[in-house]
């Protein structure tokens, strides 16, 4: 597994010496079906034109180079306003993937076991059947808790005893109290909780925040610099607007603004089951970064040991879960991950690909099945690493 994510990175480097550039900006690859490309884009512009979804930003990157990038219909339905390549998404539960790999940071430098006890940073999990629960189940789902909600409800106040309440880490504290529902390690129940935990986790250790840490390890070195963990701090006038459908009366009247560039915040602290706030081209490089094993240039993020842990199935022994950490694995081979606000992301080792369909569309019937298309597309355009290799030039 090691040699494979090395092998992919050599391949993608000579690959990417033999691109010519083509059309707006964007790099064409070798091995690259242009015409299936375009069809994969029409597919998600037709989308739109049905009114489907307000509109989309749509990314593939292949052997480093991206080989389609466009952006189609509204940020803004009702003020017109265009969707544009560098528009701003809130990426919800794709920050599970970030949250994960900042975790594997700290196991990398030894300070984290991948098997110890939560209980050990939160000594509110050690009562019951909390104190089971491990660094590893949290990441792959697997830990038992059957919180339904981001965090309890209400949140803390300030108060004497916490003038910080609310906070990640003293709301992370309260589920240890609350404990799991299923003997952990043996059930997948996909958890925001858990993945809080785990960000809340990165505080106590590292003692910094989150956000800050994840900006040193991960956003400054890759060169994310529109990336950040909360809405407060994005540049709301490249911010998306957030709709979910209502009626099928009027184009305009169809969407419901479920959040708007200036609202106040999902939560008014950062966490790691979401809250990043991207765009296309910085959460590929985040994503390149993982595909090639975890470096970026001779800078090394993670280790590509971890990097191959975190990218195959950690649970074949659950039925019904395929997790790894922070990405759900594919049959296939590939890994990806969604958020609830419209966004989706893949990862094909195979053919050192990323793909991406971002919008800001909740619950649209027809975006799934679009977007499957959309990846079966791209899938037969861009040829496996290994058969280029073997093609004669």
């Amino acid at each position: 597994m090691q040699r494979r994510c090395l092998a992919f990175s050599l391949l993608a480097a000579a690959l990417c010496a033999s691109l010519a550039g083509q059309g707006d900006g964007a790099k064409v690859a070798r091995g690259c079906d242009v015409e299936a490309l375009n069809k994969a884009a029409a597919s998600i512009e037709q989308l739109i034109a049905k009114h489907e979804v307000c509109g989309a930003v749509v990314m593939v990157s292949y052997c480093g180079s991206p080989v389609l990038h466009e952006a189609f219909g509204f940020r803004d339905v009702h003020g017109k306003t265009p969707m544009q390549k560098d528009t701003l998404f809130r990426m919800a539960s794709n920050t599970k993937a970030i949250t994960a790999a900042a975790v594997l940071t700290l196991v990398d430098e030894g300070k984290v076991g991948l098997d110890d006890p939560i209980s050990k940073w939160f000594p509110t999990w050690v009562a019951g059947e909390a104190e089971k629960i491990t660094v590893r189940q949290l990441l792959t789902h697997s830990s038992g808790l059957r919180i339904s909600s981001l965090f309890m409800r209400p949140l803390m106040k300030k108060s004497e005893k916490h003038p910080d309440a609310p906070s990640l880490v003293l709301e992370c504290a309260r589920f240890g109290k609350v404990g799991p529902k299923e003997e952990p390690g043996t059930t997948y129940s996909y958890s925001n909780p858990g993945y809080n935990t785990l960000a809340g986790l990165v505080e106590v250790v590292t003692g910094t925040s989150f956000e800050q840490y994840c900006t040193e390890r991960f956003y400054k070195p890759l060169g994310m610099v529109d990336t950040n963990n909360h809405e407060s701090r994005a540049d709301l006038d490249r911010m998306s607007v957030v709709v979910r459908g209502r009626s099928k009366a009027r184009w305009n009247a169809r969407w419901n603004a479920r959040w708007s560039p200036g609202d106040r915040a999902t939560m008014p602290f950062v966490r790691g089951s979401g809250g990043l706030i991207s765009t296309a081209t910085d959460y590929e490089k985040f994503c390149r970064m993982v595909l090639i094993g975890g470096s970026v240039g001779a800078k090394r993020l993670l280790s590509t040991e971890l990097v191959n842990e975190a990218t195959k199935n950690q649970i074949p022994h659950i039925e019904g879960g395929r997790y790894g950490f922070g990405w759900r694995i594919d049959p296939d081979g590939a890994f990806s991950h969604g958020g609830s606000d419209g966004t989706f992301i893949w990862c094909d080792p195979a053919r050192d690909l990323v793909g991406m369909v971002l919008t800001q569309t909740q619950g649209s019937k027809a975006l799934a099945p679009a977007r499957k298309r959309f990846r079966k597309l791209v899938t037969v355009a861009c040829t496996p690493v290994e058969a280029i290799r073997r093609a004669p030039r």
